[in-house]
């Protein structure tokens, strides 16, 4: 039998563990990788990207992740890569959020299973 202070801790953790997975539905879209801004030379030798020092074509940004084990990049707009920058950030609070979760969901479990068999 569940003592009170075993309930109210279990109360505790599913607030938390509610309050985390109504984080989680609110984050919106998702995407893994990296973003990076790249600078480029051109091809015309009296270009000041030739100069020295030189002064770069830039910056471009790139996006890249791996899908089916293969590095995939693309190149974007400022515009897609506010998106992607926005994604991003989505998808490390996600694993944040889950981490978390799987945390509190741990410390509930330990709590119920050691109830169990008091």
């Amino acid at each position: 039998m569940a003592t009170k202070r075993t309930t109210q801790r279990l109360d505790r953790y599913e607030r938390r563990y509610r309050a985390l997975a109504h984080e989680l539905a609110g984050i919106g879209y998702i995407t893994q990788g990296s973003l990076a801004p790249r600078f480029t030379r051109c091809g015309k030798p009296t270009c000041a990207c030739r100069a020295d020092p030189p002064k770069l074509h830039g910056p471009y940004w790139h996006w890249s992740t791996k899908v089916n084990g293969k590095t995939v990049n693309r190149r974007l707009s400022d515009r897609d890569a506010e998106l992607y920058t926005g994604w991003i950030e989505n998808d490390r609070r996600a694993r944040e959020l889950l981490a978390e979760m799987r945390a509190v969901a741990a410390e509930a479990t330990a709590l119920l299973l050691e109830d169990r068999s008091a």
